[in-house]
Formats: C-alpha cells, sequence, structure tokens
C-alpha cells in the first residue's frame, strides 16, 4: 500500500516561500510517497523457519532473556514475524508481534535523518560546527553536525558512567547536556578519522537540530521519519518514565549477578523507564512491523531529498578489530551489503538490517538487556544467513547477494558468550 504524508518546512527562508505560495494560491507542502519493495506473500519454507526458530531458541538461553519478537521479510521467497516466548520466567502471557518495545540505537538513524532532512532543506548545513547551536563545547570549535552524525567527533561514551543510575532510578529524566558531560570528560579519540561508538555525540546532535529547528526532537523524529513513513507506532517518547507504549508491551528486564553467574529466574523489570536515558542516541520506541518497515526504507535512503552526499558512501572500520565487512557511518552500522543499527537500552537490546538493493531485511528486539547489544546483533547476522539462501517462490527469482559470514559462525559465537545462570545463595 502506497502512503502519502507531508512534511513541514520550518526554516524561517522556507517559511517566507511558502507563504509566498499560499498567497497565490499554491502549497509549499510536497508530498511524500513510500512504497515498499514488492514482497512475496506468505510465510517463509518451513526448513528456513525451523532453522531461525532453532537461531531464537539458542539466542533466548545464552542471553537470559524469556521472549523475543522477531521479523524476517524476504521479498522474494516470503516472511516470518513472530513473537517467540513469554514476558518472564514461569509466565503464561506470549510475546505477540503488536507489542512494543525500546529500539536502542536504531535511534541514531533516526536522529541522522533528521539531520539530512533539515540540511536538505537548507535549514542547517552538514559541515555547520557544534557549538554554533550548542553551549558548552567550545573545545569542540572544528567539529561538524555532520562529525556527530558519523560519530568521528573524537568523543567518548557516556554509557559506562550513566548506566548504573539508569537501573536504580529508572524513573530520573536526564537533561540531555547533563548525560552528554560523562562522555564529552571521557578520553578522546582521533577526531574525522576514526569511528567512535559515542553515545554523547548523538546527544548533542539532538540538541543541536532542537536548536536549529525549534522543534522537540519528538516533534522532529515525527515530521522527518515516522509520518512520512507512516510508522505510528513508532515515536520518541515524553521524558516521562512510562512504558513503551499504552498499547500492548514487550516488558523489558535485566538480570541479577550472583555468585558464579546470574539469577535468571528472577529478572528485574525495567519496562518503565524515562527515555530520556537515551535521548536522541537510543530512547525510540516500535514495533516489529515498523522497525522492519523503517529499516527497509532506511537501507534504501528512501527520506532523502537529494542525492548528494551519498549518506552511507564513505564508512570507517567499526573498530581497529573488526572484520573488513564491518564498517560505520551516518549513523548506521554496515555488515557487508547490509545497513542497520544494533544495541541496547535498559531492559531490550534490538538490531535490524536491510539490504537496499533486494529489500531483504532482519529485525528483533530480546526483552532482556544482560548481555548488552551483541545477542540480539549476532541473533540477526545469523538470521539474514538463514533467510538469504531462502528459495524463490513460484514466479520470483532470488537475488544474487552473499553475506561474509555463515549462520554457523553466528550460532557458535552466541553460543560461546552464553551468561551462567545460577541459583542464588541461600538466605
Amino acid at each position: 500500500m502506497q502512503l502519502l504524508s507531508s512534511r513541514t518546512f520550518r526554516a524561517a527562508a522556507a517559511g517566507v516561500a511558502a507563504l509566498g505560495l499560499f498567497l497565490t494560491g499554491c502549497t509549499a507542502e510536497p508530498e511524500f510517497s513510500y512504497e515498499p519493495p514488492s514482497q512475496v506473500e506468505g510465510a517463509l519454507p518451513d526448513d528456513t523457519v525451523a532453522a531461525m526458530e532453532a537461531a531464537v531458541a539458542n539466542a533466548l538461553a545464552a542471553s537470559g532473556a524469556s521472549g523475543a519478537v522477531v521479523g524476517v521479510w524476504a521479498p522474494w521467497s516470503g516472511s516470518w514475524v513472530t513473537g517467540v516466548g513469554t514476558q518472564g520466567p514461569g509466565s503464561d502471557e506470549e510475546i505477540s508481534t503488536d507489542m512494543a518495545f525500546r529500539v536502542a540505537d536504531m535511534t541514531r538513524l533516526m536522529t541522522c535523518d533528521v539531520l539530512y532532512g533539515l540540511a536538505d532543506e537548507g535549514v542547517v548545513e552538514l559541515d555547520d560546527l557544534v557549538p554554533e547551536y550548542v553551549s558548552g563545547v567550545a573545545d569542540m570549535k572544528d567539529i561538524t553536525l555532520l562529525d556527530l552524525c558519523n560519530s568521528t567527533s573524537g568523543v567518548g561514551s557516556s554509557e559506562a558512567t550513566a548506566q548504573a543510575s539508569w537501573f536504580t532510578t529508572p524513573e530520573r529524566v536526564w537533561a540531555p547536556l547533563e548525560l552528554a558531560s560523562y562522555g564529552l570528560g571521557a578520553p578522546r579519540a582521533t577526531p574525522k578519522t576514526t569511528y567512535t561508538n559515542s553515545d554523547a555525540g548523538y546527544l548533542l546532535l539532538g540538541l543541536a537540530l532542537e536548536r536549529a529547528s525549534g522543534l522537540t526532537a519528538s516533534e522532529l523524529i515525527a515530521e522527518y521519519v515516522t509520518e512520512p513513513l507512516g510508522l505510528a507506532a513508532t515515536s520518541l517518547p515524553s521524558p516521562a518514565a512510562a512504558a513503551p507504549s499504552t498499547g500492548p508491551v514487550m516488558n523489558g528486564h535485566y538480570l541479577t549477578p550472583v555468585e558464579g553467574g546470574y539469577d535468571c529466574a528472577a529478572p528485574t523489570d525495567i519496562t518503565t523507564l524515562s527515555s530520556s536515558t537515551g535521548y536522541t542516541d537510543s530512547g525510540v520506541v516500535s514495533t516489529i512491523d515498523d522497525l522492519g518497515r523503517y529499516a527497509q526504507a532506511e537501507a534504501a535512503q528512501k527520506l532523502r531529498t537529494k542525492d548528494e552526499p551519498d549518506r552511507f558512501g564513505s564508512p570507517l572500520p567499526q573498530s581497529p578489530e573488526a572484520p573488513s565487512w564491518f564498517q560505520a557511518t551516518g549513523g548506521a552500522l554496515l555488515v557487508g551489503s547490509m545497513i542497520g543499527q544494533s544495541g541496547w537500552t535498559p531492559g531490550y537490546q534490538t538490531s535490524a538490517f536491510s539490504d537496499p538493493e533486494s529489500g531483504f531485511t532482519v529485525a528483533v528486539s530480546l526483552n532482556d538487556s544482560t548481555t548488552g547489544g551483541l545477542t540480539a546483533m549476532f541473533l540477526a547476522w545469523e538470521l539474514a544467513a538463514i533467510a538469504s539462501k531462502a528459495p524463490a517462490a513460484a514466479g520470483e527469482t532470488a537475488p544474487e547477494f552473499g553475506l561474509p559470514f555463515t549462520a554457523e559462525q553466528y550460532h557458535q559465537e552466541i553460543t560461546d558468550s552464553a551468561i551462567a545462570c545460577v541459583a542464588p545463595p541461600a538466605g
């Protein structure tokens, strides 16, 4: 189904132009149209689904999670969108695909969508300097908004310092600059030429875009991402502590460490959380269908109104130790031909990747964040490796693309990284 929506121009110059067009009886709000790639109706083949079910079961056991939502879309073969497991150990409430969850670092992509949207409209320039919009960062006088999006500002991460407070006071509302200050105070990497996994950089970018546009980050993500793409269940919530939705929700948890491992039988519920713990780095909530639709459109850059610059055209190694096929730029992680993101936020770990040429897309969220984002990312890669080999349905042709890893490789990585579940000490 084709969805139509309009995007409002917020720059002063655009406002003047809009007024002029209004006076001449025309409209200044161009219609935006997005139509997903053609998708074969029906389920993926039984043996493909069976292999993916085994992969998810292994990931749940290794991570201590009790449930997950999973979506796999192979346009030439079929799809598999399902809830797996339950809300918690001993619970009889099954996970379903209409449940909302926190998308963690997928938020970074949306924040960069806003940057490019504002740049395409002339509200900001990609090479605008950060101190033009954010106070208290005079030492970033050579760092641009694009550096923040690409995570090449050299700024460190706030996570290590702040995460203890996220778990002990999940209702706390954080000021974005306060949260970013922990990363600003961390050792700096070489800017411009080195990718750094910097949550603080995306917090600063959100502040800059708010200042440039006069809109809140929530309003910006709605206007430049969720409304154009028809993502009705996706948003950056208000900072007040709340569950991911007022409707069905996949509850989020973390496990308490005990001697020898973790108490997997008694996870701590952290479903209710302030979105300010993530803000424009990891604060967005969604559902599995919305997340898959977004990942597919994002990889293909359907939100762009200009072709240049190529947002994902100049990636850097994700880390010095990363394989050559694992790169990062534009708020995204690039895994072979697939583009997406992966990460964690208290209670959840979420990962989604899509191939821009074929539309092949994988998305997953686990309801426990104890292992960080690695389990979800490795599971997404394992599922991608399985489903990419699905045979074409009648009348369809499977695309000619391959992934630089195997399902067996990341199944073993997940198994090897499994946490130890042990009973807590008596008394």
